[in-house]
Order: structure tokens, then C-alpha cells, then sequence
């Protein structure tokens, strides 16, 4: 074996130990994607189990206010399908539905003052509360590793190995524009 043969055989194996490396690299990003998904899923799967129970603690205390109470269901019910189907382009919308009953809700539990000094209420309400800002931590955490999974696989020379083993895009989780706009708290109070 010549010198030049070496060098061509070193050459193509640091290339194929490159391309191992962007290929497993890209792995990671895909399932960074996936687990980020999982950790929402969780969360919403939690806040779907205990909205019930906020449901049935009102339903002692808002005689008047059934209507509320089957909104808030079922936006419950919309959520847990998408979810169930990890549909993330119906997840968003539905989502506002529900943020904006639980709202509702929370707003008119402070015309009951009886439901607002329920332990079992209020522990429900901040286990809701704190659920919420995880989802929202989450989300994040999601669409930042959508983020990195789509520019990787459409950066170069990352593009080649993905096209080659069909890495695909992610879909980022969004919202619709009156779920951005600010909370009109006075409405709420007044609903």
C-alpha cells in the first residue's frame, strides 16, 4: 500500500466517524424533542386529574353558575384529545379555551366567599395555579428544542445526513393571537 492509498483510506474514515457523529447528534436533538413533548404530556395528564376535583369542590357552592362549570369540562375534555392524539396544532388552541374557563372560573369562586375559604379550594387552586406555570415552563423548554431540531436538520452539512435517514421537522406548539393579548381582569370580575 502506497502513501497515497493511506491517506485516502484515513481521510474516508475520519468522514464516515464525522457522519456517525452528526447522525448521532441529530438522534439526540430528535428525541430531545420528543422528551421535551413527554414532559408537557405529564403535566397536562396531571392537570387533567384534578380539575374534576375543582369541579365537584364548586359544584358544592355555585348552584348558579353551571354553565361555567361545563365550559371548563369541556375545554378539559378538547385539551385531553389533542393531548391523547398528540396533536400539537390543536393542543394550542385549546389550551387558551381552557386557560380562559379556568379564569372564568377562579374569578367567580371570589363571588362565593364560602368556596374561596374551602381548604379543599384553595389547594386545588394553587395545585391548578402551580401546574399552569409548569406547563408554560414547559412549552418553552418544547419549542426551544423544536427550534434546534429544525435549524439542525436544515444546517449544513447536518441537512445531508437528515435527509439520508429522514429526519423530519417538528411542529412548534403556538397560540392563537387572543390567548397573547393581555387578561381584561375587570371582565372577569364582572362575568
Amino acid at each position: 500500500m502506497g502513501i497515497g492509498t493511506i491517506v485516502v483510506l484515513g481521510a474516508l474514515a475520519v468522514l464516515v466517524v464525522y457522519a456517525i457523529m452528526l447522525y448521532n447528534n441529530l438522534v439526540q436533538v430528535k428525541h430531545n424533542v420528543s422528551k421535551a413533548w413527554a414532559n408537557i404530556d405529564v403535566l397536562l395528564k396531571q392537570r387533567h386529574d384534578e380539575l374534576p376535583k375543582l369541579v365537584e369542590t364548586c359544584k358544592q357552592y355555585m348552584t348558579f353558575e353551571q354553565d361555567t362549570l361545563v365550559r371548563v369540562m369541556e375545554a378539559r375534555s378538547r385539551v385531553s384529545t389533542a393531548r391523547e392524539a398528540q396533536n400539537v396544532g390543536a393542543l394550542g388552541p385549546a389550551e387558551g379555551v381552557l386557560r380562559a374557563t379556568l379564569g372564568n372560573l377562579f374569578a367567580l369562586a371570589e363571588a362565593y366567599p364560602d368556596l374561596k375559604t374551602n381548604q379543599t379550594f384553595q389547594q386545588l387552586q394553587t395545585r391548578i395555579s402551580g401546574l399552569e406555570n409548569a406547563i408554560a415552563d414547559r412549552r418553552e423548554f418544547y419549542n426551544e428544542s423544536v427550534n434546534i431540531n429544525n435549524v439542525r436538520i436544515e444546517q449544513f452539512p447536518d441537512s445531508i445526513i437528515a435527509g439520508m435517514f429522514s429526519f423530519k421537522p417538528a411542529p412548534l406548539l403556538e397560540f392563537q393571537a387572543e390567548e397573547k393579548a393581555d387578561v381584561d381582569v375587570k371582565k372577569l370580575f364582572n362575568s
